[in-house]
């Protein structure tokens, strides 16, 4: 069974739809038959913030146009949300950023079937460590902890390589008509959308995977083969 994520590193609520997911899927004993694909989504993808170091808070409010108070009333729901899941949220110290960059880095790491490790480094660099992730040094420092070859993780985030991988799941989510992440799709069949509780991944994780059961089952009928007909 094969489950398909569009994600952004900017996003808390994939942050928090990750952990939720991942946490429903530990649960089920058919755990180690799904594979997880994660696909890449930008939420600003022409986002240039140059020299100048924005905070979640400051871009929100040059965005967005709005007021401190809602954004922090906001962001206080966010943080009860992160703690539920288990993530230390520190909005305040997040540097806002291109997030191309560490898609490339996660198709690398996916070569190697460490994107999910990749993606949760990259939520932690962002949300909680405070660091730039479109900066080639932090993202090649990650690809360390991952136990990638950093040679080959500085060439990738230096060159096109991998370009053409973010930009084919950018319009593939676009074809989807996909207008938020998370965004999950399971089996080709169903679709999850946002951050929802482990209770629902879990039940919706259970339903798809019945179905497959049941549509792989050998319907035995008259048949014929080299011996005969029956």
């Amino acid at each position: 069974m094969k489950i398909q994520i569009w994600s952004d590193v900017m996003c808390p609520f994939c942050y928090i739809g990750k952990k939720n997911f991942e946490k429903a899927l530990e649960k089920l004993p058919f755990k180690d038959e799904v594979e997880v694909e994660w696909k890449s989504y930008q939420l600003d993808p022409d986002l240039n913030v140059g020299s100048q170091i924005l905070t979640i808070n400051d871009y929100l409010a040059q965005k967005k146009g709005m007021p401190l108070s809602q954004i922090e009333q906001m962001q206080e729901r966010i943080n009860e949300m992160g703690k539920q899941a288990g993530i230390d949220f520190q909005m305040n110290k997040a540097i806002v950023a291109n997030t191309f960059l560490a898609h490339k880095l996660i198709h690398f790491a996916a070569k190697y079937n460490k994107a999910a490790e990749a993606e949760e480094l990259l939520f932690k660099e962002h949300f909680t460590e405070g660091n730039d992730v479109a900066d080639v040094q932090t993202l090649v420092n990650i690809a360390e902890e991952l136990g990638l070859d950093t040679d080959q993780a500085h060439y990738v985030l230096t060159s096109d390589s991998y370009d053409y991988e973010v930009k084919q799941d950018i319009l593939e989510a676009r074809n989807l008509g996909v207008s938020g992440v998370p965004f999950f799709i399971l089996n080709n069949k169903y679709a999850v959308s946002g951050a929802q509780p482990a209770d629902l991944f879990e039940e919706a994780l259970m339903q798809t995977y019945n179905e497959v059961q049941t549509e792989n089952k050998n319907i035995e009928g008259d048949s014929c083969s080299i011996d005969g007909c029956e």
